[in-house]
């Protein structure tokens, strides 16, 4: 019988992870690492956008997002079956049948949400006692909100019911009947259907709870009276209210004028929903407004049924801010994912290269590409799976968020798995297809590409053309345009190629040279810098490709930062802005110099601002008129301001004052004072002196400037002049410039403002800035920039690291064998910091170069707005908010690699010098 071959004493892949337990514990690390960012990066994406979805329907206003279903009864109804109609067991049964007929995944509120019958059209009050600022009467809604106690306080009478023989009873809240003049007992009679008036009782005084909940706040006149004008030439003042009818008195509104409408008012909950709902949702919507939902609800409503709401619209701001942020979330995504790659790459080069020797023997001696990619599968498999796995696991247990999904994440780290897994094998698979003897020289002066490798070369530099082009037109707006979204890694990767081809010729020209030079560390360093292996290449696409990330990150931080100060500076102006509640009244005095003298304030710019100044036209023809307000100021503090915030700078000599100002020259009509202009008004007003008539004077003004902009109202037209000139000086507005040290306490400057005008109103640019990052999507955004950017940073170190520890051999048997020959410790430190530095600093002048390359690339393409102003004014967001180079984010990360570079090299001399030299000389030629 034959015999079965005896089994194996010490496994493979047990005994080779005995043997180098320091380095699959490392290489575990670093897969545990980089399998936790890759899972948690979806993870946290769903979760800043999930919580932005349940932020932009909880911020909207309730109008918009609640869900409105009406009905109009049948006119051939006589009154008493219209009555019926709106009895309050029929109007809840009705409620109790429309709720589930609602399409998924919507879901109610049943806390904010409302029922009942109110009155279309307005209805005049026809009581004289009523007020009637211009002899228009007061007008009336009824209405019959349904569960008014649980959403009200009685302040005052009782709570309206069913009053004898049909009559109403109604109660109003605190701000109606204080601006009606109504209180309890008032009896508000209002037309009826019969020609006889309906009286309707006051029983009670309410206050709303919760004002600004859906059960009050879709309809203000619910609780607040509305004052309003009719007419667009002979204006006429009147009030608008509403009566708060009991349900049980609703059949009573048939003998109204005012034609009764039965409603069922839904506020949506948003918290069960994720950011992957949101198609659902808009498709429900879309279902329940004009398709097979509304045909459902119309089955209980009747065929008058209607259904009304502005969620739709909501989620889709919300989706279109989702998107902006998205793709430029896929860039950074795209960013640090190849570097983690390239680092993977990187250490199992490092693995392969430690282990040529030993995997050249094996080949030699007959194994199998099979059989070594086998076993060499099963070791890194045996570390890099175990530790994908609990970074998974731990990533899912730091992301555990509402919406977060688990199959991305597991996707992320299986990705991880296999690439750790699969990268040594394939390496050393390739590298020995063949058996290999003792080689030649590999390094990056004798290397000379292949055809393939120019053919890949070329490929990719298609690409990254390709992706340039394609954002700098399209721009980031789509987030599954991956080409896009990989420009800028393409382009660190194209520099990389074309780095790594021009590298040699440097080297040849300072070896020659260095030649010439006493001592040998110099030439030497250099030749040694030639003869580093050709597989260098992957270092330094490692540190283009994360220094490229970090610029990129960088920039856009930078511009979102500012982009946030200048709309902040837009809608203030300067650091502060004290007015009065009313802008154009004259503040009081000594606020002036209360505010200049607050700690701190380092200067103060006072300006007169008088608005709808009625311009005249320079050419004398009769048109439709233009205004623009006029602003006066004191030019030598103005122009510094305007310098500061970039707003229409100016020197304040073009301002210079006439002498002209003050009462004593009211009479001096032709006296001409030079002003700044807006491009409108400059247009309209000619170069030629104009005369204009304000409050502020009368005079002449000529234009000796155009600027698009002035700090005291940078979204306007405006007309800027000294206010010396003015013959009625009165500041109605300070504009405040801080210290810039932190120093100025607003609560406090508000309080001290106050102290003198009991109105005054004080704006701070710090809150001005801090409304605009209003979604949670911006805040996670940014904190993934930053992520990302450490990470890069991380995986740049390791990449300097690896690349070190990769000729740490070689190094240490050279220092060791040149210190028999008399080499000294300073010369080993100089002779490995020198060797060390030439890839160090082309890869961090070659990132900064890349970076700031990449960045005027495709700065055309990248629009920071949504990211940056997600609640700003529109006068703000229409600025924009472009990508620009941040010199911080360029040199800090370039300067690092350097140093880091010189701090390992001198390290490892260190540590070479600290060991004996007899088991590196034993050792015969490292290879």
């Amino acid at each position: 019988m034959p015999r079965k071959p005896a089994r194996a004493v010490a496994p493979w892949v047990r005994t080779r992870l005995r043997t180098a337990p320091g380095t699959a514990l490392a290489y575990g690390l670093l897969v545990l690492v980089t399998a936790f960012l890759a899972a948690a990066l979806p993870r946290s994406v769903d979760t800043y956008e999930t919580e932005g979805l349940w932020h932009a329907v909880d911020s909207a206003e309730p109008r918009r997002t609640a869900l409105t279903l009406t009905s109009s009864l049948k006119s051939n109804l006589s009154p008493e079956q219209q009555g019926r109609q709106y009895a309050p067991g029929r109007m809840r049964a009705v409620r109790d049948r429309l709720t589930p007929l609602l399409p998924a995944p919507l879901q109610v509120d049943p806390a904010n949400s409302v029922y009942g019958v109110h009155t279309t059209k307005r209805t005049p009050g026809l009581d004289p006692w009523l007020p009637a600022p211009d002899g228009e009467p007061a007008e009336f809604v009824l209405d019959t909100p349904s569960d008014l106690a649980a959403h009200s306080t009685l302040t005052a009478g009782r709570a309206a019911r069913a009053g004898k023989d049909g009559a109403m009873e109604a109660v109003v809240t605190a701000k109606t009947a204080k601006a009606l003049r109504l209180k309890v007992g008032s009896v508000v009679h209002l037309p009826g259907s019969n020609a006889e008036p309906q009286p309707v009782t006051i029983t009670g005084i309410v206050e709303p709870r919760d004002s600004g909940s859906g059960y009050w706040a879709v309809d203000p006149l619910l609780h607040t009276p509305l004052f309003t004008a009719r007419g667009s030439v002979d204006i006429k003042w009147y009030w608008v209210a509403t009566l708060i009818v009991a349900p049980e008195s609703a059949p009573g509104l048939v003998d109204t004028l005012g034609e009764p409408e039965q409603y069922w008012r839904y506020a949506p909950t948003v918290g069960h929903l994720t950011a992957q709902d949101t198609d659902r949702l808009t498709a429900a919507l879309d279902s329940a407004s004009g398709g097979p939902g509304l045909v459902a609800l119309r089955g209980v409503l009747g065929t008058n049924g209607n259904v009304a709401t502005q969620l739709d619209e909501v989620v889709t701001e919300h989706l279109g801010m989702r998107g902006a942020i998205a793709a430029v979330v896929a860039v950074a995504a795209f960013g640090v994912g190849a570097v983690a790659a390239v680092v993977l790459a990187m250490t199992g080069g490092l693995f392969t290269a430690r282990r040529h020797a030993e995997l050249a023997l094996l080949r030699s001696r007959g194994a199998s590409l099979t059989g070594i990619g086998g076993r060499l599968l099963g070791e890194t498999a045996a570390v890099a799976v175990p530790a994908a796995a609990l970074g998974l696991l731990l990533a899912l247990a730091v992301t555990d968020s509402a919406g977060a999904r688990l199959a991305p994440a597991c996707a992320a780290a299986v990705g991880v798995a296999l690439l750790a897994t699969l990268v040594l094998p394939l390496r050393a698979v390739f590298l020995h297809r063949r058996p290999q003897l003792h080689g030649g020289r590999d390094d990056l002066v004798s290397a000379r590409p292949s055809r393939r490798r120019t053919v890949v070369e070329l490929t990719f530099l298609v690409l990254a053309v390709g992706a340039v082009v394609a954002l700098r037109r399209r721009g980031t707006g789509d987030p599954g345009d991956h080409l896009v979204s990989a420009a800028p890694v393409l382009v660190g990767l194209i520099a990389a190629l074309v780095l790594v081809r021009l590298y040699p010729l440097p080297l040849r020209w300072a070896a020659r040279p260095a030649r010439r030079l006493r001592g040998a560390v110099g030439f030497l360093s250099l030749a040694r810098a030639g003869r580093s292996s050709s597989a260098g290449a992957l270092p330094l696409l490692a540190l283009l490709l994360a220094l490229t990330t970090a610029a990129f990150g960088g920039s856009v931080l930078a511009g979102v930062a500012d982009a946030r100060d200048r709309a902040a500076f837009l809608a203030t102006g300067a650091d502060a802005r004290v007015t009065d509640d009313v802008g154009w009244t004259p503040l009081p005095a000594g606020v002036a110099d209360t505010v200049a003298g607050f700690p701190g304030v380092r200067e103060v710019s006072p300006v007169q601002i008088e608005y709808g100044l009625e311009l005249p036209s320079h050419t004398g023809v009769t048109d439709n008129g233009m205004g623009a307000p006029l602003i006066g100021v004191e030019p030598a503090s103005y122009a510094r301001l305007a310098e500061r915030t970039g707003f229409g700078p100016f020197p304040a000599g073009l301002l210079r004052s006439t002498g002209t100002g003050g009462p004593a020259h009211v009479g001096d009509t032709s006296r001409i004072v030079p002003a700044i202009a807006s491009p409108r008004v400059a247009e309209r007003l000619g170069t030629r002196p104009i005369e204009i008539t304000a409050a502020a004077g009368r005079f002449h003004v000529k234009v000796v400037a155009v600027r698009d902009v002035t700090p005291a109202l940078p979204d306007k037209d405006f007309l800027l002049v000294n206010g010396a000139d003015l013959t009625n000086r009165a500041p109605t507005t300070l504009l405040v410039t801080g210290k810039g040290d932190g120093t100025l306490d607003g609560r406090a400057l508000r309080a001290a403002v106050r102290a003198q005008d009991r109105k005054g109103q004080v704006e701070l640019i710090a809150e001005k800035r801090a409304r605009f990052v209003d979604s949670p999507m911006q805040d996670g955004a940014e904190r993934l920039y930053l992520a990302a950017i450490a990470a890069g940073a991380g995986y740049a170190v390791l990449a300097v690291l690896i690349s070190l520890l990769q000729v740490a051999p070689e190094r240490t048997t050279l220092l060791a064998r040149l210190r028999t020959m008399g080499l000294t410790r300073g010369q080993a430190r100089r002779l490995l910091v020198w060797e060390a530095l030439p890839q160090a600093v082309l890869a961090a002048l070659g990132g900064a170069l890349v970076g700031w390359a990449t960045i005027l690339l495709l700065s055309p393409g990248v629009d920071l707005a949504r990211l940056a102003l997600g609640a700003a004014p529109d006068e703000a967001v229409a600025l924009g908010a472009a990508l620009r180079a941040d010199r911080w984010s360029l040199g800090l990360p370039a300067a690092g690699v350097v140093l880091l570079a010189g701090a390992a090299a001198v390290a490892q001399a260190w540590w070479a010098s600290r060991r004996g030299s007899i088991k590196e000389l034993r050792a015969g030629d490292a290879r």
